[in-house]
């Protein structure tokens, strides 16, 4: 009896604990990582998820500059501005149906040329030569500058009697093309936002290059496969998962890019410009119709969401296909 007092029983193990207090260390594990997201999810709720909410209420309701102060006091419009909008014989909705072609096609030359040009540099980067990391870099300025400083530049650049484009290419005088009104100031702004995303596709797909092995290049070398075909069918193949999703990116940023043609062309942009993102804010800020303005707002969510929607189905079963 007294060697038994003397030795207190042992703890119980790790394993041997009530199953209650089991259950309860399992639950805080278990919790841990969303109580760690917590405050990113209410920031997200706060900065993005609320004021989508406001918009779409705002968007059934006459709001203009009357009911700013109160926009909740702002009568009810149903679904009148949407119907305005969808009525292409109307000069509302002929004008959105132009700011949404006139983006349709510079988010397929912004997005194309700025996929290609990132591609081809990222494929040229590849080989081991002296300089390559400094001109790496130097690819990526673009991307690395301040988006309303670069842009600024642009606008001093393409001025028609004193912009530097206008004088490398030695045109003057009466004759010297304006940029940045009329038929030009499309292919303007497709060339500043070309400028301004090609070093993140370039980006983008050398780090994807970076993972391709370099045995399967061997192999097709071996094989007798030229440059183009080892790029055919090794290269391009093994970056399908990255340019899938680097497109998507591309096209969510092009066609909702308010900054570059705000900055470029000011409040006013030319016709040939007038980009649905410079639109909406014409008709929310300029002509006070906030709740038309919503509206548009609106159905361009809806509309990227659809695309984005569809475009990841299609690519999943690609996918699915080709494993």
């Amino acid at each position: 009896m007294t060697a038994l007092a003397d030795h207190p029983p042992a703890a119980p193990a790790a394993g041997d604990r009530p199953p209650r207090r089991r259950a309860r260390a399992r639950g805080r594990r278990i919790a841990l990582p969303y109580l760690l997201l917590l405050p990113a999810l209410a920031l997200e709720l706060l900065v993005h998820i609320v004021p989508m909410l406001v918009g779409i209420l705002m968007s059934f309701r006459k709001l203009t500059q009357f009911y700013i102060r109160d926009w909740s006091a702002a009568p009810h419009a149903g679904f009148g501005n949407y119907r305005v909008m969808l009525d292409f014989d109307s000069a509302v909705g002929r004008e959105l149906l132009h700011s949404f072609w006139v983006t349709a096609g510079f988010t397929f030359a912004s997005v194309g040329a700025a996929w290609l040009l990132g591609t081809s540099a990222a494929v040229l980067m590849q080989p081991v030569f002296r300089g390559r990391g400094a001109l790496r870099a130097f690819f990526l300025v673009p991307y690395a500058l301040p988006m309303y400083a670069a842009v600024i530049t642009w606008a001093f650049m393409l001025q028609r009697d004193t912009g530097m484009v206008n004088g490398l290419l030695g045109l003057d005088g009466p004759d010297a093309p304006f940029w940045l009104i009329g038929g030009n100031s499309f292919w303007s702004l497709v060339v500043v936002s070309v400028w301004r995303t090609w070093p993140f596709a370039f980006l983008i797909v050398m780090a994807g290059l970076q993972n391709i092995p370099r045995d399967l290049y061997e192999a097709a070398a071996l094989d007798g496969a030229g440059w183009w075909r080892r790029f055919r069918t090794v290269t391009q193949p093994l970056l399908r998962p990255v340019n899938q999703v680097l497109l998507l990116v591309l096209f969510l940023w092009t066609f909702n890019d308010f900054n570059t043609p705000y900055v470029l062309f000011g409040e006013s942009a030319p016709r040939e410009a007038s980009l649905i993102s410079v639109h909406i804010y014409q008709s929310s800020f300029v002509t006070w119709n906030f709740g038309l303005g919503s509206a548009m707002s609106v159905l361009l969510l809806l509309f990227l969401l659809l695309v984005t929607a569809g475009y990841l189905a299609v690519t999943s079963r690609r996918g699915r296909v080709h494993a």
